[in-house]
C-alpha cells in the first residue's frame, strides 16, 4: 500500500505532488501537515496528533470532507509524523512518501531525518521529496534514478558504514568505507540516469538534488 504523509514543514511543491497523490492508497496528514496538503490541493484520508496546528476553520473544512481524525494529547512521547509513520507501518504500508519534513525549526527538521533509521522502516522504501531533493537511507543497496549531472551526497549514519560501493557516478567507490562525521560521499554527480550503490555493514543517508532544467 503506498501511502503519502504530509508533515508540517515548508509547502511541497504542487507540481511534485500532483505527479504522486494519484498514485497513493492512504494519505495522512501529521498535524498542521494537513495544511500543506490541502495547499497542493490534496485532501488527506486520515489527520493524526494532537491536532495543535490546526485552526477550527481548517479542522472544520477536514471535518465536512469526511476526514477520519486520530487525536493525541498535546504532552506525549511521540512527535506528529512519528506518529504518522507508526500508524502507516500499523496498516501495512509498503511504500512511504513524505512531505514537507523539512523547514522550520531545525531540530525538527534534524529529528525528522533521523526517523527515516527506525527499525520499523527497515523493510519499506521511505523517502522525503522536496521541491528538488530526495532523501532516503539506504541499509544494503539501492538506486537513484535521476538526470545526469545530478548531485548525490551520502553520509555515514550510526556509525561508519563499511563496504560502500557506488557505480553510475563520477566518484565511484569499491568496498570503502565512509567514516562517521566525515565528507567523503558529499557531492558526488550522476554520471548515468541511474546510480547504484551498496553497503555491507552500516547505514547511509542519500541525499539526491535534481539538477535544474
Amino acid at each position: 500500500m503506498r501511502t503519502i504523509i504530509f508533515a508540517n514543514g515548508d509547502a511541497p511543491d504542487p507540481d511534485i505532488v500532483r505527479h504522486w497523490a494519484p498514485q497513493a492508497d492512504l494519505i495522512i496528514a501529521a498535524d498542521g501537515g494537513a495544511r500543506n496538503a490541502l495547499s497542493a490541493g490534496v485532501m488527506p484520508h486520515v489527520v493524526i496528533g494532537d491536532l495543535d496546528s490546526l485552526t477550527d476553520t481548517d479542522r472544520a473544512q477536514l471535518d465536512r470532507s469526511g476526514v477520519q481524525f486520530i487525536v493525541y494529547p498535546a504532552h506525549k512521547d511521540y512527535t506528529d509524523l512519528e506518529l504518522a509513520l507508526r500508524y502507516a507501518r500499523k496498516l501495512q504500508a509498503t511504500e512511504i512518501i513524505i512531505f514537507s519534513a523539512l523547514g522550520g525549526r531545525w531540530d525538527q527538521s534534524l529529528a525528522n531525518l533521523m526517523l527515516l533509521t527506525l527499525p520499523e522502516l527497515a523493510q519499506v522504501p521511505t523517502r522525503m521529496v522536496d521541491h528538488y531533493l530526495s532523501i532516503q537511507v539506504i541499509r544494503d543497496r539501492a538506486e537513484i534514478t535521476g538526470r545526469v549531472g545530478d548531485t548525490l551526497s551520502l553520509i555515514a549514519l550510526k556509525g561508519d558504514a563499511h563496504g560502500v560501493t557506488i557505480e553510475g557516478c563520477e566518484y565511484p567507490l569499491n568496498d570503502a568505507t565512509l567514516l562517521f562525521g566525515a565528507t567523503l560521499g558529499i557531492s558526488n554527480v550522476l554520471a548515468q540516469p541511474t546510480a547504484r550503490i551498496a553497503v555491507k555493514q552500516g547505514q547511509i543517508l542519500a541525499l539526491h538534488a535534481r539538477r535544474e532544467e
